[in-house]
Order: C-alpha cells, then structure tokens, then sequence
C-alpha cells in the first residue's frame, strides 16, 4: 500500500499547496519583475497598521477570557461532573452551527435596541464590542484542545495529591493543571488567534472597518497584491504559532 499512498500524500501536497505557491508569486509581482512591496504595505500604511494592532489586541483579549473561561469549566466538568461531557461538547459546537451571518444579524438588533450610556460605550470600540462575540465563536476549538489535554493526564490524580499536601483550588489549578496541560493552553490560544485574525463576517456586518480582516478586504478593491500578501502573512504566521507549539509539546513529552 506504500506506493498508494505515496499518490494520495502528492494528490493532497498539490490541492493544498498549489494555491498557496501561486498566491505568493501573485503577491510577488511588481511593475517590472517581482519584489516585497507589497508585504510592506503594513508598514507604509499607517490606517493598516493600526488594523494589525487593534485585531492583535482584540486577539489576545479574546484568548485571555477564553482560556479564563474554558480552563475552570473543563476540569469541573471532569472531575465533579463527568456525566455532562457529552452534553458540554454538544453545547459548545453550537457556534459553529450557526452561521456568523445570522449571529452578526443577531448582534445588530441586540445594539440596535439597548439603551443607556453604558451599553452604548461599549460598543463604540471595537475592541470592547467584539470580543465578548469572538470569546463564543473560539470556545468550540478552544474546549476541544483544552478536553483533550486533559483527557492525556491522569487529572484526578494529580488534583488529589496537590489537595493532600495542602494546595487549595486556585493553587492546584494554576501550578499543578496549567503546567501539565500547558501545549493544549497555548494550542487553544493560538487557535483563538487564528480565528479572530480571519474573521470577517461579524465585523464586516457590524461596521467595525478598523480590524485586519475588514482591512484587507477593503484593500484588496484596489490592490489586489496587496490583499493576497497579507492574507498570505497572517496564514503563516499563525501555521508557524501552531507549529511551534507542536513542537515545543513534542519536546516536553521526550524530556519527561
């Protein structure tokens, strides 16, 4: 069966990889040969660079609070209430069900009719307005690499020993379960990041023209190359964040 699957790895290396070969010549292209013009739009374009830094904050905004809500709920889950994790994993795929137009329609008629100075500050940022609805959008793929984290480790064993020896809850969970489940933690952080740096949908429909991804759709009406070059960059930079973090779980698990 080698040779066949020697055919169907070559099969999948050219769907993948096709595109992307040709969407980084096409990125390449300057008047009169090729060059990095276009990738150094960012740093040329100050309302872009501006896009970067403001869906980076959102970003690290959105995988603080997730991993704050995720990681509690996760062992509780496991460790008092194994009995919900089918329906846990049931409720968290609800995001993904939905389709980001009618939660963005959703969004629209929630603003549209909430009242009072404090609600409408804090839609006015994108940043505050945003991240409490990419925190829903990232919990499926955050849970997902948190519960399987922590389904490699012997979890109730390890929480039994550190409550033994004296650690109370917040202490067990930050010095005995984070470190052991540190490579799913980072995993779901940069999934987070990954997400929130390719939707569109949600910001597009809301208005908030101030993200990376609305950015380069708004650049790519009149510079193609330069659309394609940044989508491009985001797409590996966040393959570079994952790989790293396989490689750095791969590395853990050798040394002990």
């Amino acid at each position: 069966m080698r040779p066949w699957r020697a055919v169907v790895l070559g099969l999948a290396a050219v769907y993948f990889l096709m595109p992307l070969i040709a969407a980084a010549e096409f990125s390449l292209r300057v008047p009169g040969g090729y060059g990095p013009t276009n990738y150094l739009a960012v740093v040329r374009d100050a309302a872009l660079f501006e896009a970067v830094l403001t869906s980076l904050g959102i970003a690290l905004l959105t995988a603080a609070l997730t991993l704050v809500l995720v990681v509690p709920t996760a062992v509780w889950v496991r460790l008092r209430l194994p009995g919900l994790s089918g329906l846990l994993e049931s409720v968290t795929i609800l995001p993904i069900v939905i389709p980001p137009v009618v939660m963005a329609a959703g969004i629209a008629f929630v603003q549209a009719n909430l009242g009072g100075p404090v609600f409408r500050e804090l839609f006015a940022s994108s940043t505050t307005a945003l991240t409490p609805f990419y925190v829903v959008l990232a919990v499926p793929f955050a849970f997902r690499a948190i519960d399987n984290g922590l389904a490699a480790v012997p979890l109730r064993t390890l929480v039994e020993a550190a409550r033994n020896l004296g650690a109370g809850r917040a202490t067990t969970l930050v010095r005995v379960v984070l470190p052991t489940i540190r490579t799913a933690v980072l995993g779901a952080a940069f999934l987070t990041l990954a997400l929130v740096l390719g939707e569109v949908v949600i910001a597009r429909i809301l208005l908030y023209t101030d993200t990376f991804p609305v950015a380069v759709v708004e650049v790519g009406r009149t510079a193609a190359g330069v659309s394609v070059a940044l989508s491009l960059a985001a797409l590996v930079l966040t393959w570079l964040l994952l790989l790293a973090v396989s490689f750095a779980g791969g590395r853990t698990g050798r040394s002990r």
